[in-house]
C-alpha cells in the first residue's frame, strides 16, 4: 500500500453544486481510488458524485508568485460587477 499512488478527492454534496475537495487516499487505480474515497468520505450519505484525480498529475501556482499570477487582474476593473450602473428597474440580477 505504501506504493499505491495518492489521488485527491472532490465530493459534491447535491445535484447542481461544485465538488469540493475533501482529502486525499492512497489506491493503485481510479477504480479502487473512487472505492476507497466513497467508503472514506460518503459514509454518512454526504456525497451524490465522486471525483479522483491523481496527486501527481495536479499543477499549482506557487504560492510566493502571488503578486505576478493575480495582480494583473486587478487592472481588469471592468471584470468585477461593481464597474458597471445598474438600472434601479433591474431588481434580481
Amino acid at each position: 500500500m505504501k506504493d499505491w499512488p495518492l489521488w485527491e478527492v472532490f465530493v459534491r454534496s447535491r445535484g447542481g453544486l461544485s465538488h469540493r475537495h475533501v482529502g486525499s487516499v492512497h489506491a493503485p487505480d481510479a477504480g479502487i481510488a473512487v472505492r476507497h474515497a466513497r467508503d472514506t468520505y460518503t459514509r454518512r450519505m454526504e456525497g451524490v458524485s465522486l471525483w479522483v484525480v491523481p496527486s501527481a498529475s495536479i499543477t499549482a501556482s506557487d504560492p510566493s508568485d502571488d503578486a505576478a499570477m493575480f495582480d494583473p487582474a486587478e487592472d481588469k476593473v471592468y471584470r468585477h460587477a461593481s464597474f458597471y450602473n445598474i438600472p434601479d428597474h433591474i431588481k434580481h440580477i
